[in-house]
């Protein structure tokens, strides 16, 4: 007869009962014993490290502290010796022959049987492609591995039998996976892996996609898809976005994904969208060293030094020589002082934000200007050395600016507008700084086609009248563009689907809602769910507060208990807090006016921002959870910057706070990831959505009260704004809408006849 199993549950209940009971509680027994058994029907090895139990994989099986599974290892390791010896031995042991054999051949045939007999023992048991299960009646598990178990025990298969079963269609998986599986030491992560679950769910007769559900990080990038010829971060990028059966797909097919996912995904698929990317690529712009933490590199150079090999080098950031940058602190000097120096007069004040915009707006004019004619930017050609802010005052060189942008976007916008408006300013009688500034005029140069030698001397003889030459021109263009120039970016264009839906904050909800159905399990992975709330909150707080980016990245935490920050100290540092109020035991925003981009508007009065958070929709414990374990787990080793949002910060991270490109993308990435609808995936909760940024959220809330009340009044209230702010630039606001609104008025004389 069979030789039966050295070890039985037996024997495992009565050891784990009467052993263990002194160093594990009654529940920890209880599945500890359950664990074991396990092992022993799917003919699986308990983890080791070396020739001892591995405490911190069987913590991670059976959900005891790994600390406490070590304290027990001593009447531990002999049971899980037992059964790794036990599952040894089953695995070699030889039954007896299922038919007699001929000891004594008395011929040739017999001979040749007797070298022709099949290897000892019972037949192995016949692969079936569909087998019937024992039981139909099951309850369902939650886990991966449970439900593997399951439904390997519901059809009479081992880990041994179902490997066998996959290998005889060429579908196999490793057989030492498929027992990780089981006891879950490992998830399905590649691309191949999710094929083989496809491959066990067809077998077992159930839904596709039936195993995937159960994993606790469905959203998770897949592993394993070749791309070749592609970039590693583009290759990162792209892997969220696929099907799990992306391999086995049609080459052509495969093709409509990837070129799917660049277009609408990746870059969006908007006019501006396409023409940023482009432009994106042609780097031109001079480097100033206001607002940069970095130290100013060595200037490029000089142009007569340039080979034609090296001009394309010649497109790209250059610093800005030491003369042009002092004129450039000079600038921000006046501009930004709290005191106008002695002799000057001023007109308006820049805040930071203003400053560092208007740097950046100045250094690409003279990046244009000193980028090579023959590089891909096809630029002036200006030498860097001749740059200077008294250039800005001469007709010609504008002319050339505003018809190279024309030329490079093939249209007129308010971008040439601004810019006019910004040296405008600077040029005016009594108040402008250049106009205040004649020695500007020392710097200038001769520049072909733009500037004489004949234009220095009389610009240098009479300043006065050569700014206001300029102010009169500058006035003339402005009018003219103003007259021809057109959108090219339409700040509601990614997001149309939700602002034309009935309830655009219902519609963009879903994203929030999308977010918590793909949750990461926190106990296997932290920081991708430490990630996960953190995207959460960031729409959630964006649809409730309607702040700008700028308020919302730099939102200063205080939790619970702690003393919250005076409101004197957040005007002096322009930010503001979230903290727990314990007169309205909720969460509230606190933000002085002053740190409001619109802090002199009727809206506040020199009155703060204060917004008591709503406890709707799991609100109040996601942002306890995140405070209490998840923001520490982003930041890691790194110093705290005090906000609320942080960065996941790794070792080469240097800062954990939040700039204004790096929260721009945060906030598109969640749309990539949770927001469009993917049809390849499944996953993402609205079709027809592109990436947008945090300020799309503003157009969503005030079109939302627009299409229920009709009024840019309360529009306004949600934004931080005035009304006629609302009705100029943020609510779209169509017309059948305003017919809807009017009509349900006036419906009500017939409902109530």
């Amino acid at each position: 007869m069979p030789k039966t199993r050295s070890l039985t549950p037996r024997m495992i209940s009565d050891f784990c009962r009467l052993r263990l009971k002194t160093v594990l509680d009654s529940d920890e027994i209880e599945v500890m014993t359950k664990y074991l058994v396990g092992l022993i029907e799917l003919m699986a090895y308990p983890p080791y490290r070396g020739s001892k139990a591995d405490w911190v994989m069987l913590a991670d099986a059976t959900g005891i502290e790994a600390n406490k599974l070590k304290a027990a290892g001593p009447r531990l390791q002999p049971v899980l010796d037992a059964v790794a010896r036990s599952i040894a031995m089953e695995g070699h042991a030889v039954p007896p022959p299922s038919t007699p054999i001929a000891t004594k051949p008395t011929s040739t045939g017999d001979n040749q049987r007797s070298k022709a007999r099949s290897r000892p023992g019972p037949a192995p048991k016949p692969i079936i492609e569909h087998p019937e299960p024992l039981f139909t009646e099951w309850e369902d598990p939650a886990g991966f591995g449970d439900a593997l178990n399951l439904h390997m025990r519901r059809h009479g298969d081992t880990v041994r039998h179902l490997y066998l079963a996959l290998d005889s269609r060429g579908e196999a998986q490793d057989q030492r996976t498929l027992m990780k599986w089981c006891t879950g030491q490992l998830l399905p992560m590649t691309a191949r892996s999710f094929v083989v679950l496809n491959n066990i769910e067809r077998r077992y007769r159930l839904p596709l996609g039936y195993f995937k559900a159960k994993l606790p990080h469905q959203a998770r990038a897949i592993r394993g898809v070749t791309l070749a010829g592609l970039p590693t971060a583009e290759r990162r990028r792209l892997a969220w976005h696929l099907p799990d059966d992306f391999l086995t797909r049609p080459k052509a097919e495969q093709e409509e994904i990837l070129e799917w996912v660049r277009r609408v995904i990746i870059s969006g698929s908007t006019d501006y969208r396409q023409f940023q990317a482009a432009a994106m690529r042609q780097r031109y712009a001079v480097r100033f060293t206001a607002f940069q933490n970095s130290p100013r590199r060595a200037a490029p150079k000089p142009e007569d030094e340039v080979s034609d090999l090296d001009e394309e080098l010649q497109s790209a950031v250059m610093d800005a020589p030491a003369a042009l940058d002092a004129e450039m602190n000079a600038l921000l000097r006046f501009k930004t002082a709290t005191l106008t120096a002695f002799g000057f007069q001023r007109n308006g004040v820049w805040n930071e934000e203003t400053a560092s915009q208007k740097v950046e707006h100045l250094g690409l004019m003279f990046g244009a200007l000193a980028s090579g004619p023959r590089s891909t930017v096809k630029g002036a050609g200006v030498p860097l050395d001749s740059l200077c802010f008294a250039m800005l005052i001469f007709p010609a060189v504008w002319d050339w600016y505003l018809q190279w942008r024309e030329q490079r976007r093939g249209f007129y916008t308010k971008w040439e507008v601004d810019m006019l408006s910004v040296v405008l300013s600077m040029s005016r009688a009594e108040t402008g700084w250049i106009r205040q500034t004649p020695s500007l005029a020392d710097r200038l140069r001769p520049i072909p086609g733009m500037i004489t030698d004949a234009d220095i001397d009389s610009a240098r003889s009479d300043w006065e009248a050569a700014c206001e030459l300029f102010h009169k021109h500058a006035r003339h263009r402005i009018r003219e563009i103003e007259r021809v120039a057109r959108v090219h970016r339409d700040p509601f264009e990614p997001i149309l689907p939700i602002l034309e839906s009935a309830s655009p904050v219902g519609e963009y909800r879903k994203i929030t809602e999308e977010i918590m159905r793909l949750m990461p399990d926190e106990r296997r992975y932290p920081r991708q769910a430490a990630e996960a709330v953190r995207s959460f909150l960031l729409l959630r707080l964006g649809m409730h507060t309607g702040l700008r980016q700028r308020n919302l990245r730099e939102l200063l935490v205080c939790p619970r208990g702690r003393m919250p920050t005076s409101e004197r100290h957040l005007e002096d540092r322009k930010r503001g807090e979230l903290r727990w109020s314990d007169r309205d035991q909720g969460w509230e925003v606190l933000i002085p006016s002053v740190a409001f981009k619109n802090s002199t508007s009727s809206f506040f009065g020199s009155k703060p921002f204060r917004l008591v958070l709503p406890d709707l929709a799991g609100l109040y414990d996601a942002i306890e959870a995140y405070i209490d374990r998840h923001r520490a787990r982003l930041l890691g080793n790194a110093a705290d910057p005090g906000t609320f949002f942080v960065k996941t910060c790794k070792r080469t991270s240097a800062d954990a706070s939040y700039n204004q490109n790096s929260f721009y993308e945060a906030w598109r990435l969640s749309i990539q990831r949770y927001g469009i609808y993917n049809p390849w995936t499944g996953r993402g909760a609205i079709k027809g959505l592109l990436p947008h940024g945090p300020h799309n959220i503003r157009d969503v809330l005030a079109t939302h009260i627009l299409k229920q009340t009709g009024s840019f009044e309360q529009a306004s209230y949600a934004i931080q704004d005035t009304p006629d702010m609302v009705a100029k630039h943020y609510g779209r606001f169509l017309p059948q809408d305003k017919s809807a609104i009017a009509a349900k008025i006036l419906n009500q004389v017939w409902e109530a006849a």
